[in-house]
C-alpha cells in the first residue's frame, strides 16, 4: 500500500494560513492569537511561518502591534502553493519528482513510472485548483450556524 501523506507541518501550515487569511482583514495578525485559535504551539508556527515568508506567501510586520498578513490575495495563493512551501515536492516517488530527479537504473524500462507520474500530476492538479479563498469560504460557510441564536 502506497503511502501519500502530508507532514504535520503541511497539515498545520494549511490551517494556519487559511486562520490568518479569515482574521486579516482588520489588520496584521500575531502568531500567538492564530496558535491560541488553533491550538498549535507558537514557537512551532513561527518555524512554518518562517517557510512561507521566504516563499512568498506571507509578510511580517514588527513592532509591538506586529504580526503577519498574507502577501497576495486569498484568492491568489493555492493550496499547493502552502504545501510545496511547507514539504517540498508533493511527488510521491522519488524517480519521477521533476524538481529534483533521482537517478534510476531501471528508468529506460520502468513500467510503473507512468502511474506515478500520473499520480504525481493529480495530486498537483487537486491542490492547485484549491485556493485560500475556497477555504475561508468554507470556513465561513461551516461557523455561520454558530451564530443563530434562540429566543
Amino acid at each position: 500500500m502506497i503511502s501519500v501523506k502530508v507532514s504535520t507541518k503541511g497539515r498545520y501550515g494549511l490551517r494556519a494560513i487559511v486562520d490568518l487569511a479569515v482574521h486579516d482583514r482588520d489588520g496584521q495578525v500575531s502568531l500567538k492569537c492564530v496558535a491560541e485559535r488553533q491550538g498549535l504551539s507558537e514557537n512551532y508556527l513561527e518555524q512554518l511561518f518562517s517557510s512561507l515568508k521566504k516563499s512568498g506567501l506571507v509578510k511580517s510586520i514588527r513592532g509591538a502591534q506586529g504580526g503577519y498578513l498574507l502577501a497576495k490575495s486569498a484568492e491568489s495563493i493555492s493550496v499547493g502553493d502552502v504545501l510545496r512551501s511547507l514539504e517540498g515536492t508533493l511527488c510521491p516517488v522519488d524517480c519521477i519528482d521533476l524538481e529534483m530527479p533521482v537517478s534510476c537504473d531501471k528508468a529506460d524500462y520502468c513500467v510503473t513510472a507512468t502511474v506515478w507520474a500520473k499520480l504525481r500530476d493529480k495530486i498537483n492538479e487537486v491542490v492547485d485548483s484549491i485556493s485560500i479563498a475556497d477555504l475561508v469560504l468554507e470556513y465561513e460557510s461551516k461557523t455561520k450556524n454558530d451564530y443563530i441564536y434562540y429566543i
